[in-house]
Formats: C-alpha cells, structure tokens, sequence
C-alpha cells in the first residue's frame, strides 16, 4: 500500500530484563521519549495504535491494553486501537497507523509496542510463543512442526518443544534444514549471523545482549535444536519503543527537519500456496516495491526478522536483496555487515537487541528513522537514505501467520 506520512519522532527503552518495571511503565517511558524527540505535547495526540501480543498470558492484563497504559500517562478521550498480530504486532499497527494518516483521517498519531516476557513461572513465557499457532487444530504447534519436517524431508521430533524452548524454535529449525538441503547452507553460515548481529548489536546502548561473539564462540555454545545454538535464537526480554507518526500537513507546520516518509508498507496474512511458491513475506516485499516506485537495489539498509539466524539468511532472498540460494554468497561477501553494501540488522536485529514480541516491530522502525537521520551513533550506516523493515508473526501451515514490510526514505518536503 502506498503511503505518505511523516515520522515526526521516536523514542525507545533498552530492551532486557525489566522485572522491577512494570509494563505500563515500559511503554510510558517509550511513549514519551517519542512524543519528546518530536517536540510534541500528549495533548496533540489524536489517535493512538497499541500493540501488544502476550500481556494476557505473562501479566493477565486482557483487553484494553492500550487505553491503561495511555490513561496511565494523563491521556484519554482519543480513539485508542488495540493490536495482537503476534510478533507483528506494534508493526501492524504502524501499517494501520500510517495508512488512516496517509488517508487524511488524522494528523498525529501514536503507535506503541511494549511488552514484558519474563515471568517467574517460564512456564508462561513460552506460552506466549506456543498460542501463535492454530490452537483448535488437535496437535496445535506439533502439526506446524510435523508439516514442516515432512517438508524438509526430515525425521518429526518435537521432543522438548513447548517445555523446554519455544516451539518456534523447532519451527525455524525444520525450515534451516530445508535451505540447507536446498542452497548448501551450513550452520557454519548461521553462525556468521549471529556473530555479525552480535558486533552490530555491540554498538547499540539499547541492545538487551552488548558482547562481540565469533563464529567459533556461536558454533560451541548450547544446543538448542539441531542446527540452532542459544546465540542463533532470539532471547525473551521486556521493552518498549514508540513512533509518532504524521500527516505531510503536519510536517510542513511542525518544520520537521531531516524528516522520514513512510513511502509504503504492507501487511500480508498466510494462505495455502504450493510449494514452492510465493511466501509471504515474498509477496510483502513485491507490493511495497511495487507501491513505492522503489526496488531492491536502492536499499540502504534493513531490519529484519532475525528471530533465529537461518531466519535472516532466508529472508535475504525473499526480500530480493538477491536471488534465492544466493544468500549463502550475499553474506560471505560481508554485503550485510557495517560497511558493506546493504547492512542488515544494524541494530543487532532481534538475536541481540532482543525480541519483546509486541515491541520489536516499532523498535525496527525506531532503528530505520535514526539511520536515515544519521543518529545512529557508531552503528551509523553512511549516506543511508532507504530502509526496510521486515516483521512476521505466528505460524500457520508452513509459513508466517503474518508478515508486515515497510519501506521509509529520507527526503525533504516539497
């Protein structure tokens, strides 16, 4: 969908383990950087877009998630829309959000992803994870897992999935195996990722997870599920990042300087395609390009869906930052690091920034608009003009249950 709305300001928590912190408070404090960096007051707000995915399981705050958070700060009367999309959650509701301001209804609006996934009982951390599949289907998340490894031409073992690690563990797992079967990828390869995102994520204040990893370090960690070890997995964590978003009017009037345009962003749900065929993801990426005007090639950098390491090697391909199979060779080229051609989760991505599921699709939004602005600090991407941000969410058949991709340009106002 093509847009037009202006990112007027961001603001971020450092994710991590915030058990001292309550959830309203995480997303407060994100709420107001934002509303800070962009020189805003609350009482300017017209419409908030809230999202959040797990609060229901982990804290038992069901429903009208947004309103008590916002109320919390002094705010009310203003429409307030909840969001659950899973792991696409707060970046479903920027999508939402940009497409009322781009359509004229508002002028300012607030999008928010918070979150808080450590509980004393883990048992309901991991909950969280093994609701983002079809629940009513009789074997749930195993069915996901079994469809997958037949797949993949594999042996079905879901020993441990669910109890002792999330069930998208199993779930990345069975689809790494595939690729490797397919292109010739290795874990090798997975551990290049991980060790990449560890030297960016290294550079981010705000990253949950700040030491440099080699490969070899990554390879000899802790088995998680063959070929992922612990560094190749995203971590459960706490946080919160916030976006403020803006209608072209408003920006004139506010004289936003250096400002970031939303020129498109898609959101995609799964279906029952043959494969091989389109993903989803695949079919995100070909309408913001489409809708843009803008290809692959003109990217500066992205933040995508690391949630596990072969993750990101696969999403190179989909996302048409180069043909599939050949993201074995995009990232041996070092193309994905700093200083190379297209960095690729800058902000450590979610292996290292960590993955508050409700928050991770904002804060790749907030990483975006800081490159783009040159704010980056010493993970600054030179000359960056172009991003995209990728975020999926749940499993259904063999694929994401939903998928959002985003594309924001630098560019002065006309």
């Amino acid at each position: 969908m093509k847009m037009n709305a202006y990112i007027a300001g961001v603001g971020m928590v450092p994710f991590g383990k915030h058990q001292d912190k309550t959830l309203k408070s995480l997303a407060g404090q994100a709420i107001q950087l934002a509303l800070n960096d962009a020189g805003l007051d609350k009482s300017q707000l017209q419409a908030a877009w809230m999202g959040n995915a797990a609060a229901g399981v982990v804290t038992g705050q069901e429903m009208i998630r947004g309103e008590v958070v916002l109320r919390g700060m002094g705010i009310g009367k203003i429409p307030v829309i909840n969001v659950e999309n899973a792991c696409a959650s707060s970046s479903t509701a920027f999508q939402q959000a940009c497409a009322m301001v781009s359509a004229g209804y508002y002028d300012i609006a607030l999008v928010c992803g918070y979150e808080k996934l450590f509980h004393e009982d883990k048992a309901r951390s991991l909950g969280a994870f093994s609701s983002a599949v079809d629940v009513e289907d009789p074997d749930g998340a195993v069915n996901v897992i079994k469809k997958l490894a037949e797949a993949a031409g594999e042996p079905f073992v879901a020993e441990g999935a669910g109890s002792t690690r999330s069930v998208f563990m199993d779930i990345y797992a069975m689809m790494a195996k595939k690729h490797m079967k397919q292109y010739g990828s290795t874990a090798e390869h997975f551990a290049m990722i991980a060790a990449k995102n560890s030297l960016h994520g290294s550079l981010n204040p705000r990253a949950q997870f700040r030491e440099v990893l080699t490969v070899e370090q990554v390879l000899a960690a802790r088995a998680i599920i063959d070929p992922l070890t612990l560094p190749m997995c995203s971590p459960i964590g706490d946080g919160a990042a916030a976006v403020i978003v803006v209608s072209e009017r408003k920006a004139r009037q506010l004289g936003l300087r250096n400002p970031v345009r939303v020129a498109a962003s898609a959101l995609v749900s799964g279906w029952d395609f043959e494969q091989p065929g389109e993903s989803v993801g695949a079919l995100a990426a070909r309408q913001v390009y489409e809708a843009s005007g803008i290809g692959p090639g003109e990217l500066s950098c992205v933040e995508l869906h690391d949630a596990s390491a072969p993750s990101e090697l696969m999403a190179y391909e989909y996302l048409d930052l180069c043909q599939p199979g050949e993201g074995i060779h995009l990232l041996e080229s070092g193309a994905t690091r700093l200083g190379g051609r297209i960095p690729v989760n800058t902000s450590g991505g979610l292996l290292r920034k960590g993955h508050p599921i409700g928050a991770s699709g904002c804060a790749q939004i907030v990483e975006l608009t800081e490159q783009l602005q040159g704010r980056a600090g010493d993970r600054q991407v030179q000359g960056a003009r172009i991003g995209m941000a990728h975020n999926g969410g749940g499993a259904i058949g063999l694929d994401a249950a939903a998928t959002v991709v985003s594309l924001l340009v630098r560019e002065e106002l006309k």
